[in-house]
């Protein structure tokens, strides 16, 4: 999988992984802060989040085409400085009035300008690395590795999410609970006509931090160090992406000979006497159809994906229990996660390592890892407390535990021949996408409709072991293991060398249509029971899955051919 890469790819790789970080990190918290901070309700809180969402990935279309004019690398420059003063904006605490709320939109709008300038065209240089022929058959490899940086980021980013907000709010005396921020509005809206359960809950929230006395005081303390802790958090951004462009400025020189559009290529080969087969207007427009297919059947793979920062994140606010005991607690630290991770590789080292010694230490390394993985979770508290974000970190973890096992089995099926195209491989991912909200869909039986906890402030009676969020997750993080890298690979591949900027925006703006329609679901939210809200996200995947299995044969043959 490592083997023979270019150096170029892990520079590259990592300069994604520090922005990664910072954005995921922004993210965690972003509709847990608009909520507190604004007092919006679910359905402002979803239009929100996914046009803001369908903005962060459809800006890279037109950042493409400025690439493809102007050159990849100036662009990813540009990019990393307009998103830094979007993110330093967004980490200036300010009232929830207009002027904060402009603010706010106005950095949202800097985030999403500087994104498209910067995630698809530093794929494009990931890509160009592989127009070698000495690194072509490399590339789907070289695309899991990027993956799998971008997807380490993105598993630290809850963690620090979480204890960004414990560590301010502790600084007043306060603790974290998702239940406060829509009581506290609530109240400060209705005061002594408050219904009669929700108001005695925040009286026993209150009380339980030491306030007392005065509800309206400590529902607007509440809110403003809530606010400003998640102020901060958007704050980590800006670090992380300082570090990314140090990264990607330090190490120039690895992948500067990919930084070439298609007309400096074709200059290039030309001075050098080179001939450069141009395509046919046929084959121009056979990849881009191919793009245009693939491209409309993620849309509805994103729109499911991405409810982990709306209606899931909401379901671990409602519905899951609060703290964990017993064996459930080894997945809410990374004092576990990682050292099992590392045990995890060096057992997978030694099945695959050739020599001895190289065993004898893959075998010391695993040994050591599960240790200290054992060893945190023996000494961790008998009950630990969790937060809605911090799930959000299990796709990633799962991203990078499962990304090599994964390539070690594509490439096993290659051995034989029968490793599926991109676009098969697509297609079951679309599969595997539907079993996982199928799994939440089961979890979901029996516990009352988002709708009827209105009366009694937001809070359910009936909690759920985190075991039924996790366990999707999982499998959603093995269909987008099919369906993302896989993708970026095939669009790289199949596009048409002067278009390459442009079809990268084009398959993140498709990302963006389906984090748009996000939303979609995030309206029904209070309209219909979970297990069929649920349940249209399984129809989405499925029925696209279909669509695409009927175009597969001449996907296939223009993937071949590329």
């Amino acid at each position: 999988m490592f083997k023979g890469q270019p150096k170029g790819l892990y520079a590259l790789s990592l300069a994604n992984t520090g922005e990664r970080f910072g954005y995921y990190t922004m993210l965690a918290i972003f509709t847990l802060f608009l909520q507190a901070k604004f007092g919006y309700t679910e359905a402002v809180t979803t239009q929100i989040y996914g046009i803001f969402l369908a903005a962060v990935y459809f800006m890279p279309f037109f950042g493409g085409i400025l690439a493809d004019k102007f050159g990849f690398g100036k662009m990813v420059t540009l990019g990393i400085f307009v998103m830094f003063v979007g993110y330093a904006l967004l980490a200036i605490p300010t009232d929830a009035g207009f002027a904060g709320q402009a603010l706010m939109f106005g950095a949202l709008a800097l985030i999403a300008c500087g994104t498209g300038l910067f995630k698809g065209n530093l794929q494009v240089l990931v890509g160009n690395l592989y127009d070698d022929p000495a690194y072509q058959a490399k590339r789907d490899n070289a695309f899991s590795i990027f993956y799998m940086a971008i997807n380490i980021g993105a598993m630290f980013a809850p963690g620090m999410a979480k204890w960004i907000t414990n560590h301010f709010l502790a600084q007043d005396g306060l603790v974290y609970n998702g239940q406060i921020p829509a009581l506290a509005h609530q109240y400060l809206e209705q005061g002594a006509n408050m219904a009669a359960e929700p108001l005695a809950k925040l009286q026993e929230l209150a009380a339980s931090m030491g306030a007392t006395g005065d509800l309206a005081a400590f529902s607007e303390h509440y809110i403003e160090k809530l606010s400003t802790a998640y102020n901060m958090g958007f704050g980590v951004a800006c670090i992380s992406l300082v570090i990314s462009y140090l990264i990607y400025v330090g190490f120039r020189k690895t992948f500067k000979h990919a930084d070439v559009t298609a007309k400096q290529q074709a200059a290039a080969e030309s001075a050098a006497g080179v001939h450069h087969t141009e395509l046919t207007p046929a084959q121009t427009k056979s990849r881009i159809t191919a793009l245009l297919l693939v491209f409309a059947v993620v849309i509805f793979f994103w729109m499911s994906f991405h409810q982990n920062g709306l209606t899931m994140t909401w379901f671990a606010r409602d519905y899951t229990v609060k703290a964990v005991s017993g064996f459930d607690r080894f997945g809410f630290s990374l004092l576990t996660l990682i050292p099992f991770a590392v045990g995890f590789y060096g057992i997978l080292n030694i099945f695959q390592s050739k020599e001895s010694r190289s065993k004898l230490v893959a075998a010391l390394v695993a040994v050591a890892g599960l240790t200290l993985a054992w060893w945190a979770y023996a000494n961790f508290p008998a009950e630990m407390a969790i937060t809605p974000q911090i799930f959000q970190q299990f796709n990633a973890y799962f991203i990078v535990l499962l990304t090599p096992i994964t390539v070690a089995f594509f490439g096993w099926l290659a051995k034989r021949g029968k490793e599926p195209l991109a676009p098969r491989k697509i297609g079951i991912g679309m599969v595997i996408a539907a079993l996982g909200f199928v799994v939440l869909a089961v979890g979901s039986m029996g516990l009352p409709a988002p709708s009827a906890l209105k009366a009694t402030g937001g809070v359910s009676q009936m909690l759920v072991s985190p075991n039924w969020l996790i366990s999707t997750y999982l499998v959603l993080t093995v269909a987008e293991l099919f369906l993302s890298p896989m993708g970026i690979s095939f669009v790289s591949k199949v596009a048409p060398p002067k278009y390459k900027g442009l079809a990268q925006g084009g398959w993140l703006a498709a990302t963006a249509i389906g984090n748009y329609l996000v939303a979609v679901i995030g309206y029904l939210w209070e309209a219909i029971d979970l297990w069929m809200l649920w349940g249209i996200l399984v129809a989405c995947c499925l029925v696209s899955a279909a669509f695409l299995f009927t175009m597969m044969k001449r996907l296939e043959k223009t993937t071949s051919e590329a």
